[in-house]
């Protein structure tokens, strides 16, 4: 049984429309949380709104919303100021284009959610957009209202329903420019390139999301599963940092060293033979035979 939809709606492809529901397709409800407590009597403690200036405590009913124009200087907006900007939703998904899902700046992506058929009349119609969608090899563009703001989201066929992810607008996203621009672009020889790539060949695997391994969240829990029984805990030992690799081409080897793996060969990672290459070789082993023999 499916938990209860975040979402309900209309997803519409022109004339074609059929009802659908939105479920999140993440969850942070395994993960391991903790709680402000008062060391002396063991409740939970809970926040309160201080009043920067004063330290008073500021009740419910004088908390407000600004922005902030200066340093300190905020211009105050009122709740149905709010309301007049706020888009009302119609509770509908509209594609509007198809693009090549390879086309899609990953950087764009946000919150994934789990679409499906509301009900079984709404079935037809959403395996006649979802199979058309898998034929095209295309993501589908469209426009949806989710906490009073307008999204774009990013819809593609998984399994047998389709997985819509909100997009971050360019105004969220930083410039990479400012991140890059002072990495330099130093001399780097084509034997320490070839190294490089003949480590990444040894590493080859598929993506396999079963074979992530949440260490730290296994470590807390065992941790307050051993607190909770009474048992002390232990502080490890600090670890030992390896001293430093004298240089570049020294760490490629070694790390291929590690990996059991030798230098790349010519055949594996340069240019492939070709026939005409092929047939020289023979030759000239033939010709080599020949002179020994003779």
């Amino acid at each position: 049984m499916p938990p209860r939809a975040y979402w309900k709606g209309t997803l519409k492809l022109s004339l074609v429309s059929c009802p659908v529901v939105l479920y999140p397709a993440t969850t942070a409800a395994e993960k391991t949380r903790f709680h402000m407590i008062n060391r002396e009597t063991g409740n939970r403690l809970k926040q309160q709104m201080v009043d920067s200036e004063t330290g008073d405590v500021v009740e419910s009913d004088q908390k407000g919303r600004g922005y902030e124009l200066r340093k300190g200087k905020y211009v105050e907006i009122e709740p149905e100021e709010l309301e007049a900007v706020q888009i009302e939703s119609n509770h509908t998904i509209d594609i509007e284009s198809f693009v090549p899902s390879d086309e899609i700046d990953q950087r764009y992506l946000d919150h994934p959610y789990y679409i499906a058929p509301d009900g079984k009349a709404a079935i037809d119609a959403f395996a006649v957009i979802r199979d058309a969608m898998k034929d095209q090899e295309r993501v589908a563009l469209a426009k949806i209202v989710l906490t009073n703001r307008e999204h774009v989201m990013a819809i593609e066929p998984l399994g047998k329903g389709l997985l819509g992810t909100t997009l971050r607008y360019p105004y969220e996203l930083r410039d990479e420019d400012q991140f890059f621009d002072d990495i330099k672009s130093p001399k780097i020889t084509r034997d320490m390139v070839e190294l490089a790539g003949h480590i990444l060949h040894t590493k080859a695997a598929h993506f396999d999301p079963s074979k992530f391994k949440d260490q730290y969240e296994t470590a807390l829990k065992a941790l307050v599963k051993r607190k909770a029984s009474g048992k002390t805990i232990e502080l490890p030992e600090p670890e030992e940092r390896p001293s430093n690799v004298v240089s570049l081409m020294d760490a490629l080897k070694q790390s291929l060293r590690g990996r059991g793996g030798g230098r790349p060969s010519a055949k594996s990672h340069g240019r492939r033979t070709t026939g005409r290459g092929r047939a020289a070789k023979k030759v000239h082993r033939s010709t080599a035979r020949q002179r020994k023999a003779g």
